[in-house]
């Protein structure tokens, strides 16, 4: 089992903090641009932990050299249920240097985006307390 997949099934915030690598990219299922950075990145998944409901891994699926995995999640949010993927890459140093997260259906990516964009004011003061 991948150690990002332990730690949040664990709700262990910090040691997923600490598997992320300093310069990782975060591409959101719901934001056209991806975020860059250690600290916009915990603060994100600090704020879905708040927003999914019923979260639970079904299925994890890795590529040949280690350094590739897909997490395979359900989840509620809003009162719609999602399927999604968080799709992981790791650098040299086993730290995770690009998270890319998918969801389904389109009804549920948008409560996502509602639920998500209702609390950035509070991620991007989470994100710049980090980063000071």
């Amino acid at each position: 089992m991948h150690a990002f997949r332990k730690a949040v099934e664990a709700h262990d915030l910090g040691a997923v903090e600490a598997l992320l690598a300093d310069d990782v990219v975060f591409t959101s299922p719901v934001v056209f641009r991806p975020y860059a950075g250690k600290a916009i990145t915990t603060a994100i998944l600090e704020a879905v932990a708040g927003v999914f409901e019923d979260f639970r891994y079904v299925r994890e699926l890795s590529g040949p050299d280690g350094r590739d995995t897909a997490l395979v999640f359900t989840a509620r949010v809003g009162g719609r249920t999602l399927e999604g993927c968080d799709f992981l890459h790791v650098d040299e140093d086993g730290r995770i240097d690009e998270l890319t997260v998918m969801v389904r259906p389109l009804s549920a990516a948008q409560a996502l985006a509602e639920a998500m964009g209702a609390r950035f004011e509070s991620i991007a003061h989470r994100a710049a307390t980090r980063s000071a």
